[in-house]
């Protein structure tokens, strides 16, 4: 499976990824790896291990549509599998959606549909829910919203913070990506919201 991976920031869903590849642990070749900060410390590592890394700053491009072109040029020469969203803090275009339907894929930090958006962990303790997780989904349209892949969940203990429950989450997206992506790799069909494993 060819992989490319979006980062903004730190990049530890991507370390996970490169990790479970370099173990063996996931059948996968990361072809390249870009980021719109070019001071990312996810970017920076991909750097170090070798990869074909792309730091392409949404800031010296004149509005969304000329730094995304940019981007899907960089996609198409690399000819991607699937594209994994590894903390990538930009919204796609339904245009970059419909090119790579059902081939970019997300995690966020709830059991989505429940607290899309920012802050889901904050969201899910003033909800007061005892259970929460992660979702490893395919991109649509719309804000954290398409099929889902895999989740894992957590149980919200007494007296959690955002942060702790986030750092507790975090620890299962590091293996649900991973699983979500072993899941890809052997096949799925996407019947209306339904991911059906082959």
């Amino acid at each position: 499976m060819r992989l490319a991976i979006l980062l903004s920031g730190r990049g530890s869903n991507f370390q996970a990824i490169h990790d479970a590849v370099r173990r063996g642990e996931l059948d996968a070749e990361i072809v390249c790896v870009i980021s719109n900060r070019p001071d990312a410390p996810g970017i920076q590592r991909a750097r170090e291990y070798g990869y074909d890394t792309h730091a392409i700053d949404h800031k010296a491009y004149a509005d969304r549509a000329a730094h995304e072109h940019e981007v899907l040029r960089v996609l198409d020469a690399a000819r991607p599998d699937f594209i994994a969203l590894a903390g990538y803090m930009r919204l796609l275009s339904a245009s970059f959606v419909e090119r790579y339907r059902n081939r970019v894929v997300n995690i966020h930090p709830s059991l989505l549909p429940a607290f899309p958006g920012v802050d889901a962990q904050a969201q899910a303790l003033a909800y007061g829910v005892k259970v929460s997780g992660c979702t490893v989904h395919f991109v649509d349209e719309h804000l954290d919203a398409g099929p889902i892949i895999v989740q894992r969940t957590v149980d919200v203990l007494d007296g959690e913070t955002a942060a702790t429950l986030s750092a507790r989450i975090l620890r299962q997206e590091h293996q649900a990506y991973v699983d979500a992506l072993r899941v890809l790799a052997r096949g799925v069909r996407v019947v209306g919201r339904t991911v059906i494993r082959e």
